[in-house]
């Protein structure tokens, strides 16, 4: 049979094709202006924390260093996805995003393991570190972090991006809580302060980096999106005039912002089924959030063959 193909969402283009229009938003100029900020304060950071002896200040540091890191990766995750794709590589490279987000919280994991072995030496291994330093010096992160969280908040439904906006807004909470530390060890004196904040620091990163860690590791096992109920899309095919069965039913992540469908319907009476899959590709887009759709008409119920129309939206 023959098949007919579509892009939902696309323009043609002047030859009569079909042109993809699914290019992520470019954070390009946040990457570089939140790497840049976030790199000069870690020196910063890290360098007082040694001088005063601040493991809070040594643990922001290391979370903020695990940050760049984070922002680095993600970077070059959304620059492959835009790359076209090649003969190789028939879907490009959109799911490096994917392989970002996972390797971000691994790189968490890692921050936490390393900060929480500094801070139990320090429990047992006290000094008394200045609050004023502390409180300023946390400050300043406060302003860089959540300054540099706003500039990737419109890309949060991204799981990518949504890593690189919860470090920073994590880290802009966690430097918060440095503040208070610096200002209660001020005002008391009770230096065991310093690594109990310390200790709250790693459960916040903690908890981060749980959140990330499970996203991406569905989508890099290819679950469907948790936005979208599977259930929910085979009822809509299924109601569709003409559509008796739907079959063969698969939806799973191309990357952290783009999803994909194929399905077999029956429909016994199909005759000219372009229009109708044309439809069907709209409102998969528009109620779904599904970007691209492969779905295949069967005039006979399945017994292994492809005897239908195709269409790949």
């Amino acid at each position: 049979m023959g098949h007919a193909h579509a892009h939902s969402g696309h323009h043609a283009s002047d030859n009569g094709g079909h042109g993809h229009s699914h290019a992520p938003p470019d954070f390009g100029r946040a990457f570089v202006l939140a790497i840049a900020l976030n790199s000069l304060f870690v020196v910063v950071e890290a360098t007082c924390g040694f001088l005063y002896g601040s493991m809070a200040l040594v643990a922001d540091a290391g979370h903020n260093l695990s940050d760049v890191l984070a922002l680095l990766l993600a970077w070059t995750a959304s620059v492959a996805a835009k790359r076209p794709p090649s003969a190789r590589y028939t879907y490009g490279f959109k799911s490096s995003t994917i392989l970002a987000a996972l390797a971000n919280a691994l790189l968490l994991a890692v921050a936490v393991g390393a900060i929480a072995f500094e801070t139990l030496n320090r429990l047992f291994e006290p000094s008394d570190p200045p609050g004023m330093v502390m409180a300023v010096v946390a400050g300043i992160g406060i302003a860089i972090n959540a300054g540099t969280a706003l500039l990737f908040i419109r890309g949060r439904g991204d799981l990518n991006i949504r890593g690189a906006y919860l470090h920073m807004a994590a880290d802009a909470v966690v430097s918060l809580g440095v503040v208070v530390a610096g200002l209660a060890i001020l005002f008391t004196g009770l230096w065991w302060i310093d690594p109990v904040v310390s200790l709250g620091i790693i459960a916040a990163i903690g908890w981060t980096t749980w959140g990330l860690a499970r996203d991406s590791l569905r989508m890099g096992l290819l679950a469907a999106p948790k936005d979208v109920d599977v259930e929910q899309v085979r009822g809509h095919l299924a109601e569709m005039e003409g559509v008796t069965d739907v079959h063969d039913l698969h939806i799973w992540p191309m990357s952290t912002s783009e999803t994909a469908l194929t399905a077999h319907l029956l429909m016994p009476d199909v005759s000219r089924p372009d229009a109708f899959l044309r439809r069907i590709a709209l409102e998969l887009r528009d109620k779904f959030g599904i970007d691209h759709a492969t779905i295949q008409v069967e005039r006979e119920p399945h017994d292994g063959t492809h005897d239908g129309w195709e269409i790949d939206c």
